[in-house]
């Protein structure tokens, strides 16, 4: 597989999905956690407290409100927005006291802390597990499903092809056994290889060492960026340890994109921004409304993305040290303080913002649009 998104893809294909079961999610998922189940049966999304956690006891009353037709609790063990850790043994236990089972998106999780899926005859122990190798350092195009080899022995593969039988006539097919089956294809040796690499680094370095490091980092950040006005910050900043290393904020009413340009172009530091492919969980912490969440959502379906809502996300790793956040604060200081020199425009049909008069260069056979196009904002310095 070449990521988390297509392990869960594979993964609602193939779990026997019908029409009236239920498959409970919540809002703080990344989209590959939330839209593959919506194709195969009734979802219900769970809500979140102010400041991103997952509410519990909401979760608890869907498992017995839904009990003998809720076949899956879907659940990320770290939110990429917020960082925010989910009590994933506890919601495994709480779905197996029903029936269900439990799948667990660790895209986010496995390269921050360490996880045991524990023994099957565990109540706390996890069913599916699912990740991708580029969170981990190593390269684009390895993804991880964990699961039950009983799971996937029945039914026939969702992809077929080269290497996921054991003969085959004019006739019939026999299915090779799990992974074979559902794995066809020439498979991503190298990646495999790479990823196999970078789980013993991240081992040889130490998981908890890892984690104390960075709620180290996370302490320092949060300390000083509350001292600049006009900074918002999201989700908590206290008591850090139950969270990796994500700092979502916004500057005033300045765009999430301006923001993200500016610490790019004048900065040198790349930051992400916008909804992170978890358009309800955003939208939740922004508290916007549900009429104002319709009207966004027809500016943006009409090809305008100008006033789309978003976060800026600034993301810590196992290299990253005080140093570098001593850069980052320092340029957000600057751009709250208006103290940014250039003038930057806005692709209304993407929503992307970049410094006026930059043009990448990109071979015509790739470019996508021509350079300028949809262009019609300018956003200049306010020292300008």
């Amino acid at each position: 597989m070449k990521n988390s998104t297509e392990a869960i893809n594979k993964l609602g294909n193939r779990f026997g999905l019908a029409k009236d079961d239920v498959v409970i999610t919540t809002i703080m998922e990344h989209h590959s956690n939330d839209l593959p189940w919506r194709k195969h049966c009734k979802v219900v999304h769970i809500d979140v407290e102010d400041d991103g956690h997952l509410k519990l006891d909401d979760l608890r009353a869907a498992l017995k409100q839904y009990k003998g037709r809720v076949k899956l609790v879907a659940v990320n063990g770290s939110s990429n927005i917020t960082g925010l850790c989910n009590p994933i043994h506890d919601i495994a236990r709480w779905t197996h006291e029903v029936g269900a089972k439990i799948f667990v998106d660790a895209a986010q999780l496995v390269p921050h802390r360490r996880v045991n899926i524990l023994p099957n005859d565990d109540p706390a122990h996890i069913d599916f597990i699912a990740f991708s190798a580029h969170k981990m350092y190593a390269p684009f195009g390895t993804g991880v499903l964990i699961g039950p080899r009983a799971a996937f022995e029945s039914g026939e593969p969702d992809v077929v092809g080269g290497g996921v039988v054991t003969a085959v006539s004019l006739d019939e097919v026999h299915w090779s056994g799990p992974p074979d089956k559902d794995e066809a294809g020439s498979p991503n040796v190298v990646g495999a290889i790479a990823l196999a690499k970078a789980i013993t680094v991240l081992e040889e370095v130490g998981m908890e060492t890892i984690a104390a490091h960075e709620t180290e980092l996370m302490e320092y950040a949060y300390a000083r960026m509350k001292k600049i006005p006009g900074v918002v910050l999201y989700g908590p900043t206290d008591n850090l340890k139950n969270k990796v290393g994500a700092i979502p904020f916004n500057v005033g009413s300045m765009h999430n994109g301006l923001v993200a340009a500016i610490f790019g172009s004048e900065g040198g530091i790349g930051l992400r921004n916008g909804c992170f492919c978890a358009h309800p969980y955003v939208k939740r912490m922004l508290k916007i409304s549900p009429e104002e969440d319709r009207r966004l959502t027809a500016e943006m379906v009409s090809g305008n993305k100008a006033d789309m809502p978003g976060l800026v996300r600034a993301s810590l790793g196992c290299y990253s040290n005080e140093e570098d956040l001593d850069l980052f604060i320092e340029m957000l200081r600057r751009i709250a303080n208006g103290n940014y020199s250039g003038e930057y425009v806005i692709n209304r049909a993407t929503g992307i913002f970049s410094a006026a008069g930059f043009a990448p260069e990109i071979p015509a056979n790739l470019a996508l649009y021509e350079p300028g196009q949809h262009v019609v904002d300018r956003f200049p310095s306010e020292a300008s």
